[in-house]
């Protein structure tokens, strides 16, 4: 069977599938699917026969889970949606991140308040992860401005990285049983200790899966007493965090992306801090090809001024097809795709509900 490209937009009010030929010149789009409802999270599953799966805010009907098993031509919703036993005193109030575990049907799901959930049976039943749902700092954590969420997992092996608004970077090297701290480098310019051990306010987590022990991170930067804490790399599994933060227009902003097959090119977006939109209403993606010790900028086809859009925290993907195309979704309802690894901007579809998420796969 011919390969595919599908993109799963998450928005405001609904879930979107697009499709396309692997040539990626039209898409055709689907949906939505849970119209009406926010969905912030959402898994394209390359794993044996693909599925996606999606969150679904209800402010009704409270948190659901959707799966798909025929690429976004249907959803239904899984049997279960992560819950808190009721002894435990705290309420799920979103869903932020999805990811496949290491089994078929193993999924992994970030909540807010801060914590993590575990499905063996793909999305039917879920335990919590007490390693971190529990932590010892779990109920120091306060709730950055889009709430206390647990919004990235990563995982490398028996490693698992998490980002948590606002926590920080927490590690765990056996497998998600325990989790530590994991913060040396990282800031937090609203703190009166600029590097504490943990509280800091992280965006997101992005690894290559070749380059063992590199990492980067897009932090909350733009704090004027302390320059340069927005953009970060690790290259100790997590351990230890540098600034590459120099050459940027500013080192606030959401998403950070890398190249599917070389861990040196790395992407972000970035924004003004205050207003969150795009410095000077010219949006560009910038694009390091040396592990971010030089940065340029990627602009060619998009707006040049009074373009003040905002792009979440998975608002941008990037595909593995040769001459990957990265993908980008907005706060005003458009999505771009920036073809040859994001030399030239294109607007797939521009009359969107606001983009929550955004991920993309070849199928």
């Amino acid at each position: 069977m011919e390969q595919r490209v599908i993109l799963c937009i998450g928005t405001k009010k609904g879930v979107f599938v697009a499709e396309s030929s692997t040539d990626r010149e039209s898409f055709s789009l689907r949906g939505p699917f849970a119209p009406g409802v926010a969905v912030y999270a959402a898994l394209i599953d390359t794993r044996a026969e693909p599925r996606i799966y999606a969150s679904s805010c209800n402010a009704f009907f409270g948190m659901k889970v959707l799966r798909s098993t025929d690429l976004g031509a249907t959803f239904e919703e899984t049997r279960q949606a992560p819950a808190f036993p009721k002894e435990d005193g705290r309420a799920l109030a979103n869903i932020w991140s999805l990811e496949a575990g290491d089994e078929e049907h193993d999924l992994w799901c970030g909540v807010e308040p801060a914590s993590l959930f575990r499905s063996g049976d793909a999305g039917d039943s879920w335990d919590l992860v007490n390693g971190i749902s529990n932590h010892p700092h779990a109920r120091q954590w306060q709730p950055g401005n889009g709430g206390l969420c647990l919004h990235t997992i990563v995982r490398d092996g028996n490693r698992v990285h998490l980002g948590i608004s606002t926590g920080g970077h927490y590690l765990s090297e056996d497998g998600g049983e325990t989790f530590a701290a994991s913060n040396d480098g990282i800031g937090a310019g609203f703190e009166p200790d600029p590097f504490p051990e943990y509280g800091q306010c992280v965006h997101k987590i992005a690894r290559h899966p070749d380059a063992p022990g590199r990492l980067y991170i897009q932090n909350h930067g733009g704090w004027p007493d302390s320059p340069g804490i927005g953009v970060l790399r690790s290259d100790d599994h997590g351990r230890t965090w540098t600034s590459i933060a120099e050459g940027l227009p500013s080192d606030f902003g959401f998403p950070i992306v890398v190249h599917p097959r070389d861990p040196d090119v790395v992407y972000v977006l970035p924004l003004e801090p205050m207003t969150r939109t795009c410095p000077d209403g010219a949006p560009a993606v910038w694009r390091s090809e040396d592990a971010g010790r030089g940065w340029g900028r990627l602009d060619r086809g998009l707006p040049g001024e009074r373009s003040y859009f905002t792009v979440l925290r998975d608002g941008m993907a990037i595909d593995d097809v040769a001459e990957p195309a990265l993908y980008f979704g907005t706060t005003t309802g458009q999505v771009w795709i920036g073809r040859d690894g994001g030399e030239r901007w294109d607007c797939l579809f521009d009359a969107l509900p606001p983009v929550n998420c955004v991920k993309v796969a070849a199928v």
